[in-house]
């Protein structure tokens, strides 16, 4: 067995997903501890291109297999079957995704193999593989420890940043031959959700709404600051509760988890659940009347005033 650890990337409807980028940080970060080299699969869709765009320094090489475009458990699955055997590494990373969760504990069940799930963070300690996760609305850490010879996990988006500098990775097609008997239900299409008019994960500027809006009318108000800032309207649970955004739009542990480039808090109190889906913005601005909210130990910025007076006067600012 080798100490070198295999990631696999994610992409759907033609877009690779940030979590791709992200895996490339952690899983470096995983091969310097084992003392391996990091290897990315890219399977399905357009696999040339994406095997491009992941090219980033820390790769060392990148395995493409095109078949099919959309994600399938099965297909996932045979190829992750021939990509193990052929490079025994000592761990397998996974995005912990709806597609990751699909076959990542399949995997690990026909292998026999330990499965962490969810992890936040990790270290190496010799011959243990130690895992970071959260518990009770990540008012909790816990560490999990596995063997390191071989294992699979699966990382929570949002907690490593996204590569970016260039690299030399080698880039070859993987030998891999797809069962297609074997394969079960195939991806016919994608259907938006009531309300999926956007996707938060993938706006760069946030506009976020908390309970502090107090009426689903004031939400016009926001709506005009996102509209003068270019950015995305999101929201934080009770706002959903209320039926004011629909689900689509909110962020937390029982959300979407983001990573904009800007996210603008207003009215949120910051309770862990909430923070928990959007602490890997790269700049967070507060705006809450109370100086004690516990947004703002994780805000860049904040201001301490009433949002009704505030809003009001970023959006002329900001329109003008």
């Amino acid at each position: 067995m080798s100490a070198d650890v295999l990631a696999v990337t994610e992409h759907r409807r033609g877009e690779l997903r940030p979590v791709s980028l992200e895996l490339i940080t952690a899983g470096r970060q995983l091969a310097d501890q084992t003392g391996g080299d990091l290897h990315l699969a890219v399977i399905s869709g357009t696999v040339e291109e994406y095997a491009e765009e992941l090219d980033r320094d820390g790769v060392d090489a990148i395995h493409t297999v095109d078949y099919g475009e959309e994600f399938n458990q099965d297909v996932y699955l045979q190829t992750l079957d021939a990509l193990v055997d052929d490079l025994d590494p000592a761990a397998l990373m996974v995005p912990n995704t709806v597609n990751g969760l699909a076959y990542a504990p399949a995997f690990a069940d026909r292998h026999d193999l330990p499965l962490v799930t969810d992890v936040v963070d990790f270290e190496v300690e010799g011959d243990t593989f130690v895992a970071t996760r959260e518990m009770y609305g990540s008012k909790v850490e816990t560490t999990t420890e596995l063997p390191a010879d071989q294992f699979v996990l699966t990382i929570r988006d949002a907690e490593w940043p996204e590569a970016e500098e260039r690299g030399e990775a080698e880039i070859a097609a993987a030998d891999v031959a797809i069962d297609e008997d074997a394969i079960g239900p195939r991806t016919s299409g994608f259907e938006e959700v009531a309300g999926g008019d956007v996707d938060i994960t993938e706006a760069d500027t946030l506009v976020a709404i908390g309970r502090g809006i107090e009426e689903g009318e004031n939400i016009e108000l926001i709506e005009e600051l996102a509209e003068a800032l270019d950015a995305t309207v999101a929201a934080s649970r009770p706002v959903v509760d209320n039926d004011w955004l629909p689900k689509n739009r909110q962020v937390g542990q029982s959300g979407k988890t983001v990573s904009p480039e800007v996210y603008i808090a207003i009215g949120i109190s910051g309770a862990v659940q909430h923070v928990a889906g959007m602490k890997g913005a790269g700049t967070i601005v507060a705006i809450n009347k109370d100086p004690d909210a516990p947004i703002f130990d994780v805000a860049d910025y904040g201001i301490v005033d009433d949002l009704f007076e505030v809003v009001p006067e970023l959006t002329e600012a900001f329109g003008g």
